[in-house]
């Protein structure tokens, strides 16, 4: 068993380059967001079908929405991500009343005009069950995978147009998407997934978030670490966290002997902020004797 009590750099979770543009010089590139072509139209970050309509809300959430510059390439052939990442959002559990009225009018309409099929492109397996949440008061809840590749080139997108609105200046870099909202069976994956929403959340605590509509969707970068990586925090309806790193083009991943620990199966505690996470964690008789089927060994945590 290793235990490292010193805090660990930053690099697995990232922050952002200190990057410092005029504003005067900001937003002047004509060139797409994503590539090097003409940016010949303008593509809203995050996509404007995440901001319900005021018809469905009784409230104006479309104000100042965020655009960028974009390819005709890149802003049509997102078309179909775009229906799919509303329906893959709005309406989870967490999510804040609107999130809940978007799912029950626009995301309820767009699954009956694709007959379902959204619902099944945005989960694998679903299944709807009836969750109790007072006393004779029910709701339908849908339950399923939801697609991560498709939903991190979503993300993917997203990160960067607002590293060009934010910065003024493209990303070319690779990035890594985290969903914090998710719920992971496995020990290791789970135990991650805490470090890093915790660990970015002590780094954002005193950062405004940004985005002129918080109820539907605000974000905030984080500060550089020292290999130069960093993170934004994406929030949508008050209560779906996403975590995006970027690792910029001139980056070289640089030898990690904890991550060598936790893969190799070995029992590894990390210390930071006063808490504690723990890989691997060798299981106890109660454990054995609540979940016996649960692996605690040789699971691999994202890198």
């Amino acid at each position: 068993m290793l235990r490292i009590q010193k805090a660990l750099p930053n690099s697995a979770i990232a922050a952002k380059r200190a990057i410092d543009v005029l504003p005067e010089k900001r937003m002047t590139m004509k060139t797409c967001y994503m590539c090097h072509e003409p940016g010949v139209s303008k593509e809203h970050v995050p996509p404007r079908c995440i901001f319900p309509e005021t018809k469905d809300v009784q409230e104006n959430l479309r104000q100042n929405l965020i655009t960028v510059p974009s390819c005709d390439l890149h802003n049509s052939q997102k078309s179909d991500d775009d229906a799919f990442l509303l329906v893959s959002l709005a309406g989870i559990i967490g999510n804040n009343s609107i999130g809940y009225r978007q799912k029950i009018t626009k995301v309820n309409r767009a699954l009956k005009r694709s007959a379902f099929r959204l619902l099944h492109e945005s989960l694998s397996n679903p299944r709807i069950e009836l969750l109790e949440y007072g006393p004779n008061q029910f709701v339908d809840v849908i339950w399923g995978t939801p697609d991560y590749d498709r939903l991190s080139t979503c993300f993917d997108r997203i990160a960067r147009g607002l590293h060009f609105h934010h910065f003024g200046t493209k990303f070319t870099g690779r990035t890594r998407t985290l969903l914090g909202y998710t719920a992971n069976p496995k020990a290791n994956p789970r135990e991650f997934q805490r470090f890093i929403c915790e660990k970015v959340a002590s780094e954002l605590k005193d950062k405004p978030r940004l985005g002129a509509n918080p109820e539907v969707f605000s974000f905030q970068f984080t500060d550089p670490d020292h290999f130069g990586l960093f993170v934004v925090h994406l929030q949508f309806y008050g209560g779906m966290d996403v975590f995006v790193g970027f690792m910029p083009a001139d980056w070289v991943k640089p030898p990690d002997l904890v991550m060598e620990l936790i893969n190799l199966g070995i029992e590894t505690i990390i210390r930071e902020d006063g808490k504690t996470y723990i890989f691997n964690r060798k299981p106890t008789e109660q454990d054995q004797r609540t979940n016996p089927s649960e692996e605690s060994k040789g699971e691999n945590t994202p890198a």
